[in-house]
């Protein structure tokens, strides 16, 4: 049986670049890709989500398309109902109430939550992938509020001081449970 692997954390804590190195790494997992009606932020990749209007996520919501969903900072944000790819193992890449509503669903899901070194570098990190300062606050603020309600959901939790530390401890996380599930290594 496919396990599936969601890595959660708040807005800032490198939860992209993260996903996108462990796909890259290990070919036994399938990102299932997020759906957002936010912009597209300058110089972010066209994959980092599903852009789409309002219109159609409402539509999709209506339809029951989405695994989970939720509105954050007046957009919305969801994953679509995964089809699992044969062999593989799902990876979703959502924030906090996403997780929450995806381990009601799967609780069998393991659950990465992910952590900033510090609430200044989040705010960092946040500016430097240009996001306004309002933002940056609410996003912290944010942060302030999931960080024990991810921590209480979390199979573990994982702190993003150094990122090759942060994807090698997260491969092995990942094989761990593999290897209790009865999967072969990736």
């Amino acid at each position: 049986m496919p396990l599936i692997f969601i890595v959660s954390g708040p807005g800032g804590v490198g939860k992209g670049t993260i996903v996108r190195d462990l796909v890259q790494r290990d070919p036994v997992l399938w990102l299932s890709r997020s759906w957002t009606t936010r912009a597209q932020r300058p110089g972010e990749p066209d994959d980092a989500y599903s852009f789409t209007s309002r219109q159609a996520f409402e539509e999709r919501i209506e339809s029951g398309g989405f695994l989970e969903w939720t509105e954050f900072l007046g957009n919305y944000y969801g994953t679509p109902t995964p089809e699992p790819v044969p062999g593989r193992n799902t990876v979703l890449e959502i924030e906090v109430d996403g997780a929450r509503q995806v381990k009601a669903l799967h609780p069998e899901a393991v659950l990465i939550f992910v952590l900033p070194p510090s609430r200044d570098e989040q705010a960092r990190r946040l500016r430097g992938r240009g996001d306004p300062d309002d933002k940056v606050d609410q996003r912290v603020r944010k942060a302030e509020e999931e960080e024990p309600i991810g921590r209480a959901l979390a199979d573990h939790v994982v702190v993003n001081d150094d990122l090759e530390r942060t994807i090698s401890e997260m491969l092995q996380i990942i094989e761990r449970h593999r290897r209790r599930a009865g999967q072969a290594a990736g």
